[in-house]
């Protein structure tokens, strides 16, 4: 059903075609604002980050997993605009919150084969901490540029865990248990649902990690209660009465926050804006965002 989803209208040479020409048109946008709003949009939103509460809700989530936190991050493009040194403050901020397990829903590096200072990277991102575990997707620039291994040697090194259309099962401390999927990217991999739902019995609550979240419409046909995704990054750039000039594929039909999905509304998908910018360094009403989870037992 993926596949059909990427054959559908969705030629990915013809959108990205459609993507850079739009990006240009952004580009002359944001360059005609007042010098105020051309600082304020590349030196100073891309640096408020928000971070926001999500409850989880679901009667096949555990009792053991009452009050559990989740901290998801999402597309850092380490080395386009954002920096180190930025990065090693969103890794305190993390590490404060204290949460049971950190997610990372992929594009971590820009360009992660031209990127100079892994070495300074790896021991930074080696100090997240969560006693549930760590686990990360790809996104399309995590493969971009022939950077595939070069990010799966990152997240290897510092203990995440990575799904590559496949699952795990997380155990709490008493014993409950939830599954966690993740699929490979949509624009440059190979996602695989049913790959990924292998392994994973009847009956257990499920989340699933996308970057590409217009994947939802797809997942919503399978057993998974919620997803979680980035790529968006909020269209990055938004003006008033105009919305969103940069939309990138895959991400236009759930460009940010929270939905329900399916003829039953049975899958609630949340986007994160993320946190680095990619093509045009600026954020204009999309703030970079760091999103906290806490899983609930049932439905009040």
């Amino acid at each position: 059903m993926i596949k059909d989803r990427l054959d559908e209208g969705m030629a990915i040479t013809q959108t990205r075609r459609s993507f850079l020409k739009t990006i240009l048109g952004s580009g002359l946008t944001v360059l005609g604002l007042s010098s105020g709003g051309y600082l304020y949009a590349h030196q100073i939103e891309p640096s408020l980050l928000e971070i926001n509460k999500q409850v989880i809700k679901h009667p096949l989530i555990p009792k053991d997993f009452e009050g559990k936190t989740i901290i998801q991050f999402s597309d850092t493009h380490l080395g386009f605009q954002y920096t180190l040194n930025q990065f090693k403050k969103l890794v305190a901020t993390i590490n404060d919150l204290q949460p049971d397990v950190i997610l990372f829903t992929g594009d971590l590096m820009d360009e992660p084969n031209k990127y100079s200072e892994i070495n300074k990277l790896i021991p930074i991102l080696n100090q997240l901490s969560a006693p549930l575990g760590k686990y990360c997707i790809f996104g399309n620039h995590d493969h971009g540029g022939y950077g595939s291994e070069v990010y799966r040697n990152i997240m290897e090194i510092t203990h995440f865990q990575i799904l590559m259309n496949d699952s795990i099962q997380i155990q709490a401390e008493d014993g409950g248990t939830i599954y966690l999927l993740g699929i490979d990217d949509a624009m440059l991999g190979n996602p695989d649902l049913p790959l990924a739902l292998k392994n994973v019995p009847k009956d257990q609550f499920t989340l699933l990690l996308s970057h590409a979240p217009d994947l939802a419409d797809s997942a919503s046909h399978y057993p998974i209660h919620w997803q979680i995704s980035g790529h968006s990054h909020a269209g990055q750039v938004k003006l008033p009465f105009l919305g969103a000039l940069v939309i990138p594929p895959f991400a236009q039909k759930y460009p940010e926050g929270l939905y329900t999905i399916g003829d039953r509304k049975q899958l609630t998908l949340y986007v994160n804006r993320g946190i680095g910018t990619t093509r045009l360094p600026f954020r204009f009403m999309a703030q970079p965002e760091l999103t906290i989870f806490i899983l609930a037992s049932s439905i009040v």
